[in-house]
């Protein structure tokens, strides 16, 4: 089993930036994909950006692109998301989410992601 526990999230106005991170707990962490949704009221829960399990491959949604980044650090086990530039239609709950399988590669759906954190609210005001 794994934990995923979201914090960063929170009130900004169009412009700013936020940082998320996402600290796992309770399996190998550098072996595993890791992914960001969100998911805004209304909407069904969207691809973000994700990393391969070393870092070294990532993929972003063409509404982020060039704005967000995702990042790892396998010592401390979290996983993080700049997001700069930040838009009101960036507006959502923010999840991290950890593939199952070792060694997988990253993937932009949600069905291929078996562990989720809780998610963090981003609200941003125009």
């Amino acid at each position: 089993q794994v934990q995923l526990v979201e914090s960063g999230g929170g009130l900004v106005q169009a412009g700013d930036s936020l940082r998320l991170s996402c600290a796992a707990s309770g399996r190998t962490f550098s072996r595993y994909a890791m992914g960001w949704f969100r998911q805004a009221p209304g909407k069904e829960r969207e691809f973000v950006t994700a990393i391969s399990w070393g870092g070294a491959s990532t993929n972003y949604a063409a509404s982020v692109k060039g704005r967000f980044t995702i990042s790892r650090d396998n010592v401390k086990n979290t996983l993080y998301l700049q997001m700069n530039s930040l838009k009101p239609e960036d507006t959502a709950v923010y999840y991290c989410a950890a593939r199952g399988s070792p060694g997988s590669g990253w993937s932009i759906r949600t069905s291929d992601y078996d562990y989720w954190g809780q998610g963090t609210q981003v609200t941003v005001s125009s």
